[in-house]
């Protein structure tokens, strides 16, 4: 990389991590890759190549994850399998295309896999999540869970997760229309929650309603910590990037309120500003790693992996664990207690090398 950008690279992560928290150290404490095709000892090179990968999900020793061009793949035994388990006609715009993906809890069982997409329609933009069932590496028998919900160039959210509750969570963008994250009418702005099968859960907080929570501008991660504690990320404007802790029926003031301010929203657990851009966020419960009790976080623009201390449903500090990959776009820990990441330096907004984008393992 030439010395030039890698130096403007560090100043602009560096100027990322001051945010609205006391944290105790921002020393990076796993070894940085090298371009080696096989990583280093602590992180690990699974797939390289991939073009815009968005999110990931697991089962047994198979990886599946999405490409925001349409494409499902997945690695099988350590092997990136050549052809897509599916390919999807989707809206590859600037924050739309094959977003998130999930993996029901009983797939041993149903073989469910759940994915959100942006797709056109006339000269409309929407998304819809679908359910398929997999079978040998391919998909089949499309089942459409949601549709109709309001997209756009930007703003369209797209993760998607299944909570310890087994019940399907899913978040949405604005999608550029800031009053319809307010509007309870409207799928845009909130987290969902649904059935397995797309029908409304009857203890959701607002009857007959899919909405579990409101008030959001753009939600990048959702994650359950080990007391069932939701965790959302949720980018900002050009600012004011959050981490919200989600309770249902509340309100988290988009566009009313960024971050904090009022009494009549929930005011967010941590606010980022100047913007890092965060992504996927996963809470570590395997000992592999001396990470327990955090969130670990992916930044786009932040360039970093966090890790975030928790305690008493708040943060109480942060450092950054992982840096020199460029923007990191997604992060899960998988069923062998290890973190991996998808790296996002070909979605147009990053310096992608040669061997961009990555799947990578961090073991150490």
């Amino acid at each position: 990389m030439d010395k030039k950008i890698r130096i403007i690279g560090i100043i602009a992560a560096i100027a990322a991590s001051i945010i609205i928290l006391t944290s105790p150290s921002n020393s990076v404490v796993i070894p940085k890759p090298t371009v080696s095709s096989i990583g280093t000892e602590a992180v690990q090179v699974v797939a390289t190549n991939l073009q815009k990968p968005w999110s990931l999900d697991f089962i047994g020793d198979k990886i599946f994850f999405t490409e925001k061009i349409g494409r499902i793949r997945v690695i099988d035994a350590g092997i990136l399998v050549k052809e897509p388990v599916a390919d999807l006609k989707v809206a590859d715009v600037a924050d739309g295309g094959l977003l998130g993906i999930t993996l029901h809890p009983d797939f041993v069982k149903n073989h469910y896999l759940y994915v959100f997409y942006t797709y056109q329609e006339g000269d409309k933009l929407w998304n819809k999540v679908l359910r398929m069932t997999e079978s040998n590496n391919i998909l089949s028998d499309a089942q459409v869970i949601l549709d109709k919900i309001p997209g756009a160039e930007f703003d369209d959210g797209g993760v998607i997760k299944f909570g310890p509750d087994k019940k399907l969570y899913i978040g949405t963008g604005d999608a550029t229309n800031q009053n319809a994250a307010q509007d309870l009418k409207s799928l845009a702005g909130k987290i969902l929650r649904l059935n397995d099968d797309g029908s409304i859960p009857s203890d959701n907080p607002i009857v007959d309603s899919p909405v579990f929570s409101y008030g959001h501008r753009n939600p990048q991660g959702l994650t359950w910590d080990n007391r069932d504690n939701l965790y959302e990320t949720e980018q900002g404007p050009t600012k004011n990037d959050e981490i919200n802790l989600i309770k249902p029926g509340q309100n988290y003031g988009w566009p009313e309120q960024e971050c904090s301010g009022s009494k009549e929203y929930v005011n967010t657990l941590v606010c980022y500003n100047p913007s890092l851009e965060p992504g996927g966020i996963v809470y570590y419960s395997s000992g592999k790693l001396d990470l327990g009790n955090s969130l670990i976080m992916a930044t786009l623009r932040g360039t970093d992996l966090y890790q975030l201390t928790i305690g008493n449903d708040t943060i109480t500090s942060q450092k950054i664990i992982l840096d020199g990959l460029g923007r990191i776009r997604d992060v899960n820990m998988g069923p062998d207690g290890y973190l991996y990441i998808l790296t996002g330096n070909t979605d147009g907004r990053g310096f992608p090398d040669k061997a961009d984008d990555k799947l990578l393992r961090i073991v150490k």
